[in-house]
């Protein structure tokens, strides 16, 4: 058999080449496959730790009583750490196929800045918020039971206002001081995801202190735990539409009812799942134009006129033993 004849054979049988499957997951459907198992470990570590500060730790015989949670700032500590984690693991599984954006407002301020496909914007919405519908049933699963004895241990059920404490394991609500106004909420969420995207453009510029090393996703969890530990009390710091609400419909699913969806306790506040939506989505824009106007745009002029020396050294004009000082 002759080479040529080899060769066409080897052409024929290529899956890339014919368009099969592996053509598709190297484009689009792998991207959208990685971001849903990206949020899917997001939402799993994420919301799993707070299961445990809720429902599991005082369930098992770990806290002072059955029903004590956040008795002391620790236990803020403890979610905003696992937090921190959860978003390091989710981009390191899937930050070298999709990017890892595992969060509709960095799809967004990626499409406005950055020159993300506008196409993928929609795609990556739909993976994120079922990856992230994923990973709470998944944490349901294990802890139903820590759950549910909790609520006995309160005298409340899903539906009531005391069910509030369980349905926090999924998504977020605001503080009682906003006195159910939105307006407060709202503005948290623009402010601290604005901080995110600003981080997160940081981080990952290579023409600014860039984190080396392959430690760039360690250090958006830092960045998530900073803001969490800054920002987090006035509305849980979702700062993410698909972390709050592919669970927050999987708690509705599962009976947490208008607690969850539109977001609702009589007295307390109402229709409130739009807020971890927008203000997400808007502060990401805005957080990308603020790091683009004030550091971006200089290290670019910089650039172009040639005045960026290496860190730790003088521009070559100035270096000693130059032209310039003999």
């Amino acid at each position: 058999m002759s080479d040529t004849t080899t060769s066409t054979r080897a052409v024929k049988r290529d899956p890339v080449r014919n368009g099969s499957g592996l053509k598709q997951l190297g484009g689009l459907w792998g991207e959208l496959l990685a971001e849903f198992l990206g949020t899917f470990v997001l939402i799993s570590f994420g919301d799993g730790v707070v299961a445990m500060a809720v429902a599991a730790l005082p369930g098992s015989g770990r806290a002072a009583t059955s029903t004590t949670i956040f008795a002391a700032a620790g236990d803020w500590l403890l979610i905003t750490w696992g937090w921190a984690m959860a978003v390091t693991m989710g981009v390191y599984v899937a930050g070298g196929v999709s990017g890892a954006h595992i969060n509709p407002a960095v799809t967004l301020a990626l499409a406005v800045r950055r020159k993300f496909e506008w196409s993928k914007v929609v795609p990556y919405w739909i993976a994120q918020v079922v990856g992230a519908f994923v990973g709470a049933a998944l944490v349901y699963l294990v802890y139903f039971n820590a759950i549910d004895a909790f609520n006995v241990a309160s005298k409340t059920t899903r539906t009531a206002p005391g069910g509030l404490a369980t349905y926090s394991i999924f998504a977020t609500f605001p503080a009682p001081y906003f006195g159910g106004n939105s307006v407060g909420p709202l503005i948290d969420q623009i402010v601290g995801t604005a901080f995110l995207l600003m981080l997160i453009m940081a981080i990952g510029d290579l023409r600014n202190t860039a984190v080396k090393a392959n430690l760039g996703p360690l250090m958006v969890g830092f960045a998530v735990a900073a803001i969490g530990m800054s920002f987090g009390a006035n509305a849980g710091y979702a700062i993410n539409p698909a972390r709050d609400f592919g669970p927050r419909l999987f708690a509705w699913m599962a009976g947490w009812g208008p607690t969850a969806l539109p977001g609702t306790i009589p007295g307390q506040f109402s229709w409130y799942f739009w807020v971890p939506i927008v203000g997400p989505l808007i502060g990401g824009v805005i957080g990308v134009l603020l790091y683009d106007w004030f550091i971006g745009n200089v290290l670019n002029a910089r650039a172009q006129l040639a005045e960026v020396p290496e860190v730790g050294r003088l521009p070559e004009d100035n270096a000693p033993g130059t032209a310039a000082e003999e």
